[in-house]
């Protein structure tokens, strides 16, 4: 069999396998005693193990059971979990991510690994990873775990009712376990098959893993169902194992009288019964709670028909997304038409087919979007590591994970946002010593929060650290020849914060692996801007820093003023626009050899575009001139153009690599009229 078809599934679903390790192996440090956490690990592993061995990587399936060794080794009681344990078991799945992105970028995936094989063998066996370790070992262990209960037969209130109520009517119940082949490719197809099969002679109640665990495949290679059917169970039996792939099919029959009981004797699988799930009950009140939780676990336990997905290529994606962008400009073209010929039928047929095109653009523009959570979720381990690095305590607090942005602008912001964690946890948050002696918890906080607001999303690194020092900023930035002294005295503090973003800037008084080479937040602030986004700062000595980052939801197509200048259209992003004004000559005023107006009580100077742009200004004799006031942060600044044209909607064109240097200018957009306009850089011309 060619398994080159499958490389790219078998790419993404390791990626999000090693991913869902990572998580819960920080969840495991938290919580040693949780067997329902190994569990999870396990699976994980074990699916990782059985795709790599099918796509032929030996070296990472070789890996991967020894860790899964170690793993099972947990669950059934023989080890407990200690930081040691951890700490290799986290290097396993190091040396896991790195193979699998080697043979994303065409490798084979092979590594030395031999070190991490030969600690995983050693904690296996129960042997002391070193003589230091040793001594360590009735300390740094943790209590053994706890032994794992059977959940089997365990069932809620309405679970229980529907078995009771099925008796009644003469159906018989059974508990089903079905086991697939160790190299099934399509676990969650083969399940949605036996699902299908059953639901044609009785109803399935209930299943372990959960119906959605089973469609995501997150199980080794059995799964269990409650089944309630009038067919013979050995008819039924033989129906399951007609489907392919299908190795063995265990049946036990359900007492009622057991199930209240909330015990069943003899089982088909142990594995599985340590997998179900136990119903959330308080005092008083059933796990059903109300009709809406009992409607939701009726749901749940049906078959796999709900929330079906597919996995598209990105390519296809960005292939669709310039088709549409022609379409978005032909639309311009036909509504330009239209208002020169004033035919009515025209005239409706473009208004219809404006909507439509624009709930089309929706449509699009959603199926690109991409939860921050892709990015968010690789920096709990990196906080983990950095925390240790600095001998510092840190709790990382994630908000908001769910938030969505554009393909292409998640692609960008990891890098700055790795930039400024190790910032806050660097120079944000003490040391544990300091911060006790500070009157604070010694445990610092990081908070990683996202949000939308409008047509952009807001993403802040927030932390309760020592805050920013004015002083030792403003010292630095004179000795660095950045600002003068007079300069800095008439600095509010934001401006002064804003100076830990010039170029080579660092308050570090040592360099080590963390910061100190002056390389990063300058970084930050460029590409951000570059995606057309803003960073702000906030910040109270002693008390902590906020980092803001204002990002657009999507950088394809944006909303625009188009202005014109002498002959020439110009397209000013709406984003950045404050307002439009229309101001006579006699109120502009002179300060500093620069044109400003008062703006509601604020001085706001004046840019002219046609100067900016080298535009050749043939008559201007106008008694008011036309502004557009734009903003970046909290400063402004007016544009002085001819006239407005209005608003619309306009696809985003790169100026390609020979034109990156051109000054204030962004892209360029193809107009209804076939004319190009270029899109100011507001940013820049502040700036």
């Amino acid at each position: 069999m060619d398994m080159n078809q499958y490389l790219e599934v078998f790419i993404e679903e390791s990626k999000e396998h090693l991913q869902l390790c990572n998580e819960q192996l920080l969840e495991l440090e938290k919580n040693p005693r949780d067997l329902k956490i190994v569990n999870e690990i396990f699976r994980a592993a074990h699916t990782l193990k059985g795709m790599s061995a099918t796509m032929g990587y030996e070296d990472l399936a070789n890996l991967t059971h020894k860790m899964e060794n170690v793993l099972d080794a947990i669950r059934n009681n023989k080890l407990s979990v200690h930081e040691e344990m951890l700490d290799v078991v986290f290097d396993a799945v190091d040396h896991l991510e790195e193979m699998v992105m080697n043979i994303a970028a065409g490798g084979d995936g092979k590594k030395d690994v031999t070190d991490v094989v030969n600690k995983l063998l050693l904690i296996e066996k129960g042997e002391p990873l070193s003589v230091q370790s040793s001594k360590k070992e009735g300390a740094a262990a943790l209590a053994p775990a706890a032994e794992e209960k059977s959940l089997r037969g365990i069932y809620d209130e309405f679970e229980l009712t529907i078995l009771e109520q099925s008796k009644e009517q003469g159906f018989s119940s059974y508990e089903i376990t079905v086991a697939l082949r160790d190299d099934c490719l399509l676990k969650a197809a083969r399940v949605f098959m036996v699902f299908e099969v059953l639901e044609k002679i009785g109803e399935v109640i209930k299943t372990s893993p959960t119906a959605e665990q089973l469609e995501e495949e997150q199980f080794d290679s059995e799964f269990t169902v409650t089944f309630v059917t009038k067919e013979e169970i050995g008819e039924v039996e033989k129906r399951i194992l007609q489907v392919s792939e299908i190795i063995s099919v265990a049946s036990v029959p359900l007492s009622l009288q057991d199930l209240k009981n909330g015990s069943l004797g003899q089982t088909a699988n142990e594995q599985t019964n340590t997998e179900k799930e136990i119903p959330d009950v308080e005092s008083g009140n059933e796990a059903t709670g109300d009709a809406q939780s009992a409607e939701k676990k009726k749901k749940n336990s049906k078959s796999m028909n709900t929330n079906k997905t597919i996995r598209v290529n990105i390519e296809r994606l960005d292939i669709l997304m310039n088709l549409f962008e022609e379409l978005v400009i032909d639309r311009g073209r036909l509504e330009q038409i239209s208002k020169e010929l004033d035919n009515q039928a025209l005239h409706e047929t473009v208004e219809r087919m404006s909507r439509i095109s624009g709930d089309l653009q929706s449509i699009i523009l959603n199926m690109r979007m991409v939860p921050v959570e892709t990015v968010f979720n690789r920096f709990p381990r990196m906080v983990r590591q950095l925390a240790r690095d600095l001998n510092k305590k840190i709790n990382l607090e994630i908000v908001g994970a769910e938030t969505e942005l554009d393909r292409t602008v998640i692609d960008e912001i990891g890098d700055p946002l790795v930039h400024l964690l190790r910032n806050a946890l660097d120079h944000g948050i003490e040391t544990p010593e300091v911060r006790v002696a500070n009157g604070k918890e010694e445990e610092g906080t990081v908070i990683l929060r996202a949000y939308h607001s409008g047509n952009h999303v807001f993403i802040e690194i927030e932390d309760d650290g020592a805050g920013i020092n004015r002083e030792n900023i403003v010292r630095k930035a004179i000795s660095k020849g950045i600002i003068t002294p007079a300069a800095a005295s008439q600095m509010t503090n934001r401006q002064v914060y804003e100076l830990i973003f010039a170029s080579g800037f660092s308050t570090a008084e040592v360099i080590s692996d963390v910061s100190g080479r002056g390389v990063g937040l300058d970084v930050v602030r460029s590409t951000i801007e570059s995606l057309g986004g803003t960073v702000s700062i906030d910040s109270k000595e002693g008390q902590g820093s906020i980092f803001s980052i204002q990002l657009p939801l999507t950088l394809s197509i944006i909303s625009v003023m188009l202005v014109e200048i002498q002959k020439e259209k110009y397209a000013v992003p709406l984003s950045s626009i404050i307002e439009t004004a229309i101001v006579k000559k006699g109120d502009i005023l002179n300060g500093h050899n620069q044109r400003v107006i008062d703006f509601r009580g604020k001085v706001v100077p004046l840019l002219d575009l046609a100067d900016i742009f080298d535009v050749p200004v043939f008559k201007r004799d106008e008694e008011y001139v036309s502004v557009v006031i734009v903003r970046k942060g909290d400063k402004m600044a007016g544009l002085i153009v001819d006239s407005f044209i209005g608003q619309q909607e306009i696809v985003l064109k790169s100026l390609g690599d020979y034109l990156t240097s051109v000054f204030a200018i962004s892209g360029a957009t193809i107009l209804g009229d076939g004319q190009v306009a270029l899109i100011v850089d507001c940013n820049a011309l502040i700036k």
